[in-house]
Parts: C-alpha cells; structure tokens; sequence
C-alpha cells in the first residue's frame, strides 16, 4: 500500500501546480486587458500639472488673434473718427468765413461764432459735468455711481447688489468701447505734450506703458453731458502709478489730465467707528499691531467713539499700544450722540487736515492682512 500511494501523491501535486500556473496566466491576462489607453493629448506639453493638449494652443492662438482683430478694429474706428471730426471741423470753418465776406451784417461772425466753435462747447461739457469739480445733490438717490473694470471683466451696479455685479464675458459693444479707452489712456502716456508736465529729462516718466500695465478703471455717464473714464497703470517694480482722466462729451474722447502719482510716501488712514466692544477692540489692536505697525508704520489710526460707556477703556488700550510700540499717529474722537456708522466714518474723514491720504474705511469686526 505504501509504494502505491506514493505516484498517486506526485499526481496530485502537479495538479496543484499545473492549476497555480493557470491562475497565474489568467491574471496577466486580466491585467493586460484592464491596462487603459495611452491618452494621445498628453504628448504634447502644456501649463505644469495640467494635461491641456492641441485643444488648448488652438484657444490660446484664437484669443491672440481676437485681441490683434480688436485692436485693429480700434484703430480704424479712431481714424474714422478723426476724420469725421476735421471734415465737420472744415465745413463750420468755410461757413464762418461765408458770414464774413457778408456785407452790411457788422458782428454777425462774432456772434455765431461762440455757439459754433465745437471744441469750445465741448470743453463747456467737460465744465459743466463733475469732473474738476464737485456738484450738490439733493439726496444719495441723486449720485450717479462709477462701475470699475479691468481688461477682462465689468462690476456693474445698475443690476443691484442682489445680483452678481461681475459681467462675463463682457458685451462685444461695451469691450470695443472700454478697448478704445483704454488705447486712447495708452497714447496719451507715452506721447506726453506740454501740459503733462513731463520733463525730457526725467528717465522714469519716459518709460512706456502697454495695455499689461492697465490695472483698472472706473467710468460712469451722466445722461446730459457724458462720459468720464478714470484709468489707471501701474508697474510691477515701480512705487507710482499713472492716472489718466478723460471725458466722452457724447463726442470724440478728450484728454482732462495726465498724471504721476508717487506712492512711496502716502499715509494709509484707517478709520473706525466704534460703541462700546472693547474686548473686540482690543483684539483689533492686536492684528492693528502685527500689520501696520510692525511692518509698515505709514498708517494713522482714527477712532471714532460714540457715547461715553466704555470710553475710558478704549483710552487705556490706545494708550497701551502707544507706549508699547513708540506709536503716536492715532485720533480718538469722542462723540456723544447715538451710533451711526456713516456718521462716524465723514467725522473720521473730516478730521484729517494733513494733505492727501489714502482712507480705509474699516469695521471693528474686521481682520484685514498686510496684502
């Protein structure tokens, strides 16, 4: 019995062995069919970390030639427009000279003369709107309010604060205008005339600006004199910024000003209206401290108190910073009347008589960076 049952043993484990071998090559198998297709658009290169392929450089080469078709589009429109202007320029001027030669009719020329002359009723548009000057208003109903932009994107206010004021994209009329403005603000910096006030012989002021250094814009129209654009360009490693204003007096675009304005210098003043919280208080302090004035001690403080309950100890922490950090540009202004966070912000305005500063109108509750 035991010589007969050793071949039936050694049957037994090459079976086992044969069935292991056939698992073995099933698995492979069902690797091999589970392996996923090489993915051809991952050939090409694209942005790090991102599997973009032709797809995304054909994008790419049809925005740039939109932007070149718009700039051009731009220019022809502006050479359309020049144009237009100097032939109705022509026709009043021979019109004026036909009044002369007009006998028997003394200060008939003179007389037409003033309401004709376009650049001088434009110039009256410009005087007329809120441009160099301010206007009273009845009420805050009475403001017509600026809109902002950048190269890609409008904020809105006519939908109200209930929508989201962001357009994208930008309607094709109001782009090509924007376009237009901001090629217009372009010319103007880098061709400077007299009344500029740019010097030959100051080097940084003679840099030329593209529309990549445009930051952003504000422009709103008032319905019987125009439209006022405020544009702004800023470089990357430079502390000025240039601020180009002009005016669309439901006309050609014409140049208000032109201007450098240093920064390096300027005085962030940071105003908060406050009653009572003074545990919050001081924990506004604290980051007060870490932001400004352990880093950048170009900012006053101006506290705007309402009331007399928790006075005394809105003193002491000011006081307390003060003598901690060698910190002096900070107002505290006691009010006695009810709170009111617009009335506390134009005292807290108003109080500054120092020149011009850059105001951030600032909340209690609020824990801002040094960004």
């Amino acid at each position: 019995m035991p010589r007969r049952g050793l071949p039936l043993q050694g049957r037994v484990r090459w079976l086992f062995l044969g069935l292991f071998l056939l698992l073995v090559l099933l698995l492979f198998a069902y690797l091999l069919e589970c392996t996923p297709p090489a993915d051809v658009s991952l050939i090409l290169p694209g942005p790090v970390g991102e599997p973009y392929g032709k797809e995304y450089y054909q994008a790419l080469l049809q925005e740039q030639e939109e932007r070149h078709l718009n700039r051009a589009a731009s220019l022809k429109r502006q050479i359309a427009q020049l144009k237009q202007e100097l032939q109705e320029m022509s026709e009043k001027l021979k019109v004026l000279q036909e009044k002369k030669e007009l006998p028997g009719v003394p200060g008939l020329a003179d007389k037409d003369q003033e309401p004709g002359d376009l650049l001088e009723y434009l110039h009256s548009q410009i005087d007329k709107a809120e441009v160099n000057t301010g206007a009273r208003l009845p009420s805050e109903y009475a403001l017509v309010p600026f809109e902002s932009f950048t190269s890609s994107k409008v904020y809105q206010l006519e939908m109200g604060l209930t929508r989201h004021p962001e357009e994208k994209p930008v309607r094709k009329d109001r782009r090509d205008e924007l376009v237009e403005v901001i090629e217009a603000a372009l010319d103007i910096i880098n061709n400077p005339d007299e009344e500029d006030g740019v010097e030959d012989d100051v080097p940084m002021q003679r840099q030329t600006y593209t529309d990549g250094h445009f930051t952003e814009g504000l422009y709103r129209t008032e319905r019987d004199k125009g439209t006022l654009y405020e544009l702004f360009f800023a470089k990357e490693d430079s502390s000025s910024f240039r601020h180009v204003t002009l005016f669309r007096p439901f006309g050609p675009l014409m140049k208000v000003r032109s201007t450098s304005v240093e920064t390096s210098g300027m005085i962030i003043n940071i105003i908060v209206p406050l009653a009572g919280r003074a545990e919050t208080f001081s924990q506004f302090l604290q980051n007060f401290r870490e932001v400004c004035i352990q880093h950048d001690r170009r900012v006053h403080l101006t506290v705007v108190y309402f009331g007399q309950e928790g006075l005394q100890e809105v003193t002491s922490s000011l006081e307390k910073m003060s003598r901690e950090e060698s910190f002096s540009n900070y107002t505290l202004i006691p009010v006695d009347e009810e709170f009111s966070r617009g009335r506390g912000l134009d005292i807290g305005a108003h109080a500054w008589k120092k020149g011009d500063v850059l105001m951030f109108f600032c909340d209690v509750d609020i824990h801002f960076t040094l960004e």
